[in-house]
């Protein structure tokens, strides 16, 4: 074990392995205190849109600190007002729109969970419907929305009124009764290994929703400010939402958080329901508007799209590759076989960061800006990283072809 393993074991928590001591990033790349240079393709987990050091980052930060850094929720400030109006026009909620800016995505999600009580605990609805395999978060409420038992049963008991509905349409019909308050739903489940809704899903669950006066709330979580190239997934659809919660790119770098509200949804919480003291703080603001006006300003979107595009056909036909998912920059390939830790490790020993979500699913989240330069050497790393552990892990019809 290195030094800076060694302290790492001794001082910070045991809550999972630590890959390399990254000390600086540049564009898509970062590199370790050894001087071994990556290419980034995690973007610190959907999170890094713009990239490492981006100059409109570094300027946000540096102007907004010399300025104004935190006043507390008793204030407002010009940077958090123009992100609650930047917001509400990106996601469409019209006039009626309200934000609140939180932390993270999980504070965001927690706020959901309390806007779905809101609405149903007057008429005694207190249910709450999830689907399978979802993630929206760590803390004890977002994780009583995440049904996956590993995550879950250390901090049992949970929450109580989820209720987990199957990934189907029949499930989704039969789910619905007089007791549900709301359903939270992710139009890509990231953390299930990019796992896309079936076709309509999402249609029917605002016509349900509508039908049995429940909101219909989107954990836009890791697909939100534009990860699967438009400024929100749900846009993709033709519905509109009561609730959306965001995070991770929209402060590229800079923790965020945010849950917009469209329509009746905006009228629910009073003073005393909720805040945040450090929630909107005019550099978390500042960092944001940054971020999304250049997102807006550069037709980032559309790169999005493009490079999305060009990365799902550049990885079809590579050694174990079975097909791709996602959308935009969000985007999981699949394995033919169960070795998707072994991948993120040969990927890492060549010098490239993705993750393994499942088995057999690597994930994909890469910086909005990157170009063909960044497309070529990834697909050259994961192509040899590929290459790597299907030598090592024939099958035996392989073996004997």
């Amino acid at each position: 074990m290195t030094d800076w393993q060694d302290d790492a074991s001794r001082d910070l928590m045991s809550l999972g392995g630590r890959l390399a001591l990254l000390t600086r990033g540049e564009g898509s790349h970062v590199w370790d205190a050894d001087g071994t240079r990556y290419l980034d393709f995690l973007g610190g987990i959907a999170v890094n849109s713009l990239g490492h050091a981006h100059p409109v980052f570094v300027e946000a930060v540096a102007t907004q600190a010399a300025t104004l850094t935190h006043v507390s929720n008793y204030f407002a400030s010009p940077a958090q007002l123009e992100l609650a109006a930047r917001l509400k026009r990106l996601a469409g909620t019209g006039e009626r729109g309200r934000v609140f800016l939180a932390n993270s995505g999980t504070e965001a999600n927690e706020m959901a969970i309390k806007l779905a009580r809101l609405h149903g605990n007057p008429r005694g609805r207190t249910t709450i419907l999830v689907v399978e395999g979802a993630f929206h978060g760590r803390t004890m409420g977002a994780l009583s929305l995440t049904p996956k038992a590993a995550y879950r049963d250390p901090f049992e008991p949970a929450v109580p009124g989820i209720r987990t509905v199957a990934r189907s349409l029949d499930a989704l019909e039969q789910a619905f009764d007089d007791t549900v308050a709301a359903m939270i739903v992710e139009p890509i489940q990231g953390e299930a290994g990019v796992v896309e809704l079936p076709d309509g899903f999402l249609q029917r669950a605002r016509e349900l929703t509508s039908a049995h006066d429940a909101l219909l709330i989107l954990d836009e979580v890791q697909t939100g400010s534009g990860r699967t190239g438009e400024w929100f997934a749900f846009q993709r659809t033709g519905i509109v939402p009561d609730a959306v919660t965001v995070a991770k790119s929209i402060g590229a770098g800079f923790p965020l958080g945010a849950l917009i509200t469209f329509g009746d949804a905006s009228d629910l919480f009073y003073p005393g329901t909720h805040n945040s003291t450090f929630g909107g703080n005019p550099l978390a603001s500042a960092v944001a508007n940054a971020v999304l006006g250049h997102i807006e300003d550069t037709d980032l979107l559309q790169n999005v799209q493009d490079r999305g595009r060009q990365l799902r056909d550049g990885v079809a036909g590579l050694p174990l590759v079975a097909g791709t998912r996602g959308a935009g920059l969000l985007i999981g390939i699949l394995l033919d076989r169960p070795v998707a830790a072994e991948v993120r490790a040969a990927a890492h020993q060549r010098g490239l960061i993705i993750n393994a979500p499942t088995d057999d699913v690597i994930r994909i989240a890469p910086a909005y800006t990157i170009g063909d330069a960044e497309v070529a050497e990834f697909l050259t790393l994961f192509a040899a990283a590929l290459e790597a552990v299907a030598e090592t892990t024939k099958t035996p019809t392989e073996t004997h072809a």
